[in-house]
């Protein structure tokens, strides 16, 4: 089959663009939702429909002397894009495992450990095309599907910078080499430090799990955030951090059920059977401390849970918990 005229590409791109905005909208809160859901921790979510220009650069773009999208319309699947920055690499997996697991995959790949198998240092990123149709043969559809890259927050900052003197910059000859070797020296003590940054993150969980427990503000009823994160940290101790605000979230809850205290808080979940919540959960990817409380709350005071004022915006999502934890 021959290739499709770049230009009339191109213009019926620029005719759908504007339905394609909505729909990158609806994924960043779709997979927001998903990763507060699961009380996993990230930076930023963020997404766009890609824009003309962008799409035509690369519809015109060759390689090996031919073109790489002969049929730009259903080759190039990043029509709708999201981007999910993490911390630490354990959190680009953890999200990477939560997405298959409430959306359909139609590619997984995964340019770091691509980018390490050929020996060299560079762009790290995960690349997941996902649907929302689901079935083994569901194919490319940019109103129901969307490219989704996944990075740690140092692997988002060389691409950026790299993408903006390669791209944007003009590099003159006789310096490419040079840059070539700078780049790749920068990825590899990037790469350094995201592994340093998991050590750390690792090391300080471990001693939450078993320190002492910060003293209180006398003047805030609630179970500060720092106070939660520690008192998760040893009763969930295979768990990921969930964010900051998801902490404060929580505590919010707890005040609403009259718990203002971590002794309060611990006689409240001493009769809760964690593992055979868990059980009855079947997460089949890393769910976050945050999580693991709301499910243990959830099993423990059952339709009450649902009509509190922090829970109003997922009522819906609680119930289908409660009547899995049930084995409705």
């Amino acid at each position: 089959m021959s290739p499709v005229d770049i230009e009339e590409a191109v213009r019926r791109y620029a005719a759908s663009w504007p339905s394609l905005v909505p729909v990158a909208d609806a994924f960043v809160t779709t997979v927001t939702g998903i990763l507060d859901d699961a009380g996993i921790n990230y930076l930023t979510v963020t997404g766009r429909a890609k824009a003309v220009a962008s799409f035509a650069a690369k519809a015109a773009r060759e390689r090996d002397g031919a073109r790489a999208h002969p049929d730009p319309m259903r080759d190039i699947t990043d029509q709708v894009g999201v981007r999910v920055i993490t911390y630490v690499r354990s959190d680009v997996d953890a999200v990477a495992e939560l997405l298959a697991d409430q959306l359909t995959v139609l590619d997984d790949r995964d340019m770091g450990r691509e980018t390490a198998r050929a020996g060299r240092f560079g762009y790290a990123s995960r690349h997941l095309l996902v649907s929302l149709d689901s079935g083994e043969h569901t194919a490319y559809e940019p109103t129901r599907c969307a490219s989704i890259q996944l990075r740690t927050v140092l692997q988002h900052a060389w691409a950026e910078f790299e993408h903006e003197i390669r791209y944007k910059g003009t590099v003159p000859t006789e310096y490419a080499s040079d840059l070539d070797r700078r780049f790749t020296l920068a990825a590899g003590l990037l790469e350094l430090a995201d592994r340093e940054f998991s050590t750390i993150r690792d090391t300080i969980a471990a001693e939450l799990g078993g320190g002492e427990t910060p003293e209180a503000d006398d003047r805030d009823p609630r179970i500060s955030a720092q106070e939660l994160t520690t008192f998760l940290a040893g009763r969930y101790a295979s768990a990921g951090w969930s964010r900051t605000e998801h902490y404060e979230w929580l505590s919010g809850l707890l005040l609403e059920l009259g718990i203002t205290s971590l002794d309060e808080l611990s006689a409240t979940l001493r009769d809760i059977d964690t593992v055979g919540v868990t059980e009855r959960m079947d997460y089949r990817y890393p769910a976050g401390a945050v999580r693991r409380l709301d499910d243990d709350l959830l099993a423990k005071v059952g339709e009450p849970y649902l009509q509190l004022h922090g829970n109003a915006h997922r009522v819906e999502g609680l119930r289908a918990r409660l009547a899995k934890l049930r084995g409705e």
